[in-house]
């Protein structure tokens, strides 16, 4: 079985490649292995056509192939929360919160995920056309001769903030951990640790996903991804330099020694439950970006028959 994931060398959806990489999936009699598909609309496509059985994306990116949830079903959450990073570029002198400061600045952000910013924005008052902020594609991550199989979009963002093609970036928190600690970037917007307008911190979350078609066919696989999920959460909760073993076999030298650090950070929503609060909020956001019609169900957008096993893991 095939798990897609938009961004590999990042923390955004480690739970979901540290559940193959450290063999929770086999555990619960899976054979499950990682891939990368950026970006999240193709990873949610490639699940759609049936060329793999599970994203770990963006919630609201599933819509990209699955039009008003039809066909898909969320299992449970990465962890919780919009879990982005507004880091701009250190010489710009820009304070943390100081959304009026990115008039007239080249913001890169990769597909769909810029919703999560262009919202954020228009919700501060800062509706981006109208404020000259320009949120565009990151060099490297797109465009002729890019090969999408190998685009890792937050180190790229990095390399490209450090080169000056852009002034800032909103992406991972990994790309974000290399900007600052190589002091080429500060973090302007932590929107999981209190930054952004009132509400942004639910507009969407990382999820792990399927379709229904998986569900009606192998109730069972679906309930096993999301018991070695949860059993994934517990184990890096219990000791995160098992987050490094990941990174050793799956990312380069520098980000394997940072990974650890990364993923600690982001223990506390460490949490697979996704509560109809959190689904009215990615709903009416999606709403608000124009990728979903009407309010959808609870019911119909997350596998409920398997919410007990968010917190029970049995």
């Amino acid at each position: 079985m095939k798990l897609a994931v938009p961004d590999l060398i990042s923390p955004s959806y480690f739970p979901a490649l540290a559940a193959a990489e450290l063999g929770f999936f086999e555990r619960e009699g899976l054979d499950v292995s990682a891939e990368l598909i950026f970006p999240v609309d193709r990873a949610y496509e490639a699940l759609r056509d049936g060329a793999i059985d599970f994203v770990g994306g963006a919630a609201h990116g599933a819509l990209a192939a699955f039009i008003e949830w039809r066909g898909v079903k969320l299992l449970g959450a990465l962890s919780q929360g919009m879990y982005w990073f507004l880091v701009m570029r250190a010489d710009l002198g820009i304070a943390r919160g100081d959304l009026a400061a990115l008039k007239g600045r080249r913001i890169g952000a990769a597909p769909w995920v810029e919703m999560g910013l262009r919202g954020l924005l228009a919700a501060a008052g800062l509706e981006p056309r109208r404020n000259d902020i320009h949120i565009g594609p990151v060099p490297g991550a797109t465009g002729p001769g890019v090969d999408l199989a190998s685009v890792n979009f937050g180190l790229t963002a990095a390399q490209a903030l450090e080169n000056g093609t852009i002034d800032g970036f909103w992406a991972n928190g990994m790309g974000t951990e290399i900007a600052v600690t190589r002091g080429v970037g500060t973090i302007v917007l932590d929107v999981r640790r209190g930054d952004g307008p009132p509400g942004c911190f639910d507009y969407t979350m990382p999820v792990l996903a399927t379709t229904d078609r998986l569900i009606e066919r192998s109730p069972e696989t679906a309930a096993a991804a999301l018991r070695a999920l949860v059993a994934t959460q517990r184990a890096l909760k219990a000791d995160v330099s098992r987050a490094t073993e990941v990174g050793n076999k799956r990312f380069p030298p520098r980000e394997a020694g940072l990974i650890a650090r990364v993923v600690e950070r982001d223990l506390p929503f460490y949490d697979a439950a996704i509560s109809e609060a959190s689904v009215a909020a990615i709903n009416d956001f999606a709403r608000h970006m124009s990728v979903l019609d009407e309010d959808v169900p609870y019911s119909e957008v997350v596998a409920t028959r398997f919410r007990d096993l968010w917190h029970s893991g049995g």
